[in-house]
């Protein structure tokens, strides 16, 4: 079977190098997601550009890191729960508020009801109950805000999958898997 590398700066093309230089001077690291992703360079500027935007309209950073760590958690990338968990913690939540987020236990409603409903639509191939649904209204969303979550479970799905498929090595705080 083919192992995926990590790539260096000298396996991709110019437009990923370009995008390898910017992500390191924001971040201050390249995480191996986006290295891996730098295969394809149409594809790393998509997903940067659909992870910038995604779900900013609708939601707050806290909100996003949640419904990202639920549905990582649906998925089983151990490598986005790990990167998810440190972005979490620098939006100030705590260890164990990213785990009731991968748990579907938060005791923050609405952040219990975003994660459940992400879950549930990945579960269930894009489906929600009507309950969920309700309950997400309830809250105040819009249908507008609706469309954004379905845009952040496809951003995050996104790196679980490439994640998966490279072994992509961790290169974040890892956490347990639950």
């Amino acid at each position: 079977m083919k192992t995926i590398t990590v790539p260096t700066k000298d396996m991709v093309d110019d437009t990923s190098k370009s995008i390898f230089e910017t992500l390191t001077k924001q971040i201050g690291m390249l995480p191996n997601v986006y290295a891996v992703a730098g295969y394809s360079s149409e594809s790393l500027a998509m997903h940067i550009n659909m992870t910038n935007k995604a779900g900013k309209g609708s939601f707050t950073n806290k909100e996003i890191e949640a419904i990202k760590l639920a549905v990582s958690e649906v998925n089983g990338c151990h490598y986005c729960l790990s990167a998810h968990t440190a972005i979490a913690k620098m939006h100030g939540f705590t260890d164990a508020d990213a785990l009731s987020f991968r748990e579907l236990t938060s005791t923050n409603h609405k952040l219990n009801v975003l994660t459940n409903l992400a879950a549930d639509m990945v579960v269930n191939k894009g489906r929600a109950t009507e309950e969920m649904l309700t309950d997400f209204f309830n809250l105040g969303y819009t249908e507008k805000a609706l469309v954004d979550l379905v845009l952040v479970i496809t951003d995050i799905t996104f790196t679980n999958y490439l994640n998966e498929v490279a072994n992509v090595p961790i290169d974040f705080p890892e956490v347990e898997l639950i």
